[in-house]
């Protein structure tokens, strides 16, 4: 019975996860496709480095206020405003007919993205107990590899360069893929518990009854938006979590954008590039389905920092003038590594961070994340300008040693958690949405 009520209540995890892989895949479909159409446009590689890190400039500015405004209120408007600009900023990526255009629609593109991931996590933080946070991290990260597992590819499908026809097919695949991200908009229901005025409690079967007179609702007494950025960052556990999460990230953002690159230098057709980046994303998947027990064996500071010290050894080894079939096994392996980064940065975050401003905490790490998604992308180009196409890897492999380095020394090491046990039952079972008084409810976590 109560497996039955735990696997109810887990619903909303499952529909947030088809959300984002619907609004990842429209994202990772897009970002090879503006490479592909950056090139068909004249952009050299310097360029295409510029365009990329374009994608994650306005977000670097908003991340903070976004973060704070959902500590203090519901976080699905957020996702859809967040869905409807990822379809603006592909869809118009795709008419863009000069580089400067390219790069401002792909800017919006990436603040659209951003204000989806805000949101989501802070759902995820809101709705998971202590002992579930890995786990529906876990899951949650699941919907974005399955964006990055079909997107690169169907972005090689549709891509041809063929007969001068880049300019045209790159266009094409950035116009489906905010068809993709519209299609996100529709599984945002029921994700979220409602509120409802003070005064009502709920009955059985959900329904709502009177407890007296009706309040208004009231604003929550902590005031989230108080608890400095400062006080945030100070917090052991915290910069270690954001460190980790910009090298991972900015690892998969590159190899995103400057794979088509290689493979343009190493004759590797776009539809190949394409299989080859969903490999990886399938590697992440597979990670993140397998990460209760690897931090039962191992702990969560040593599968942290591991994973990180092998991934930037994979990420140097791109740079070698490896066969395909090495370099798929090479790009599976790297995604295993890197799909334990995300979940676990965001679980190192929300349980250092002070409860009031997880949602701004979170927001300080997609900050770090679009800082890195800024400086890495544009370095990268300045360094395949001068040292070739792959010198970016090696300077991802530095960046990922670094936050393996930083990481076992400054995240705080939490014992590996016991095999679960089932609870005592606390309560009768009640429907998957509870509404959640105003007064309290808010700030849940």
């Amino acid at each position: 019975m109560a497996a039955r009520a735990g696997a109810g209540d887990r619903r909303w995890l499952l529909r947030l996860v088809i959300a984002f892989a619907f609004s990842q895949a429209a994202v990772s479909m897009a970002r090879p496709a503006v490479s592909y159409r950056a090139l068909a446009l004249g952009a050299d590689e310097r360029a295409v480095g510029v365009i990329a890190g374009v994608y994650a400039l306005l977000p670097l500015f908003a991340a903070v206020p976004l973060g704070r405004r959902t500590d203090r209120g519901r976080c699905v408007p957020l996702l859809a405003v967040g869905a409807v600009l990822i379809g603006v900023g592909c869809g118009l990526s795709g008419t863009a007919g000069s580089l400067a255009a390219l790069a401002a629609w792909s800017g919006v593109m990436g603040l659209g993205h951003l204000c989806f991931v805000i949101g989501a996590q802070s759902i995820v933080a809101r709705r998971s107990s202590p002992a579930e946070q890995d786990r529906n991290f876990g899951h949650f990260t699941i919907g974005a590899s399955l964006g990055q597992l079909v997107g690169p590819v169907a972005a090689g499908l549709l891509v041809s360069g063929h007969d001068g026809a880049m300019g045209r097919t790159s266009a094409l695949a950035l116009v489906v893929s905010a068809g993709v991200a519209a299609v996100s908009l529709t599984c945002l229901r029921r994700i979220e518990a409602p509120v409802i005025p003070a005064g009502t409690t709920t009955g059985p079967g959900g329904k709502r009854k009177r407890r007296g007179k009706t309040e208004p609702a009231k604003k929550p007494e902590s005031k989230p938006g108080k608890v400095s950025v400062w006080r945030i960052l100070r917090t052991r556990g915290v910069p270690s979590g954001i460190l980790v999460s910009l090298a991972v990230l900015s690892a998969t953002d590159i190899l995103t954008a400057y794979l088509p690159v290689v493979g343009e230098e190493r004759g590797i057709s776009p539809t190949v590039i394409g299989v080859l980046l969903s490999l990886r994303a399938a590697a992440a998947i597979a990670c993140r389905l397998v990460m209760t027990p690897m931090i039962q064996r191992m702990g969560r500071t040593v599968l942290l920092t591991g994973s990180c010290l092998l991934g930037g050894l994979l990420c140097a080894g791109i740079a070698l003038p490896v066969p395909v079939w090495g370099l798929a096994l090479m790009l599976v392996a790297l995604g295993f590594c890197l799909g334990v980064g995300q979940p676990l940065s965001m679980t190192t975050v929300v349980r250092a961070a002070p409860e009031e401003a997880r949602s701004t905490a979170l927001a300080l790490r997609l900050t770090g994340n679009r800082l890195g998604q800024v400086a890495a992308p544009a370095s990268a180009g300045l360094v395949a300008g001068v040292a070739g196409t792959g010198a970016p890897f090696m300077m991802l492999g530095v960046l990922l040693l670094g936050a393996a380095g930083l990481g076992v020394r400054s995240t705080p090491r939490d014992p590996a958690p016991a095999p679960a046990t089932p609870a005592p039952a606390k309560a009768p079972e009640t429907p998957e949405e509870t509404p959640v008084a105003a007064e309290d409810g808010r700030d849940r976590r």
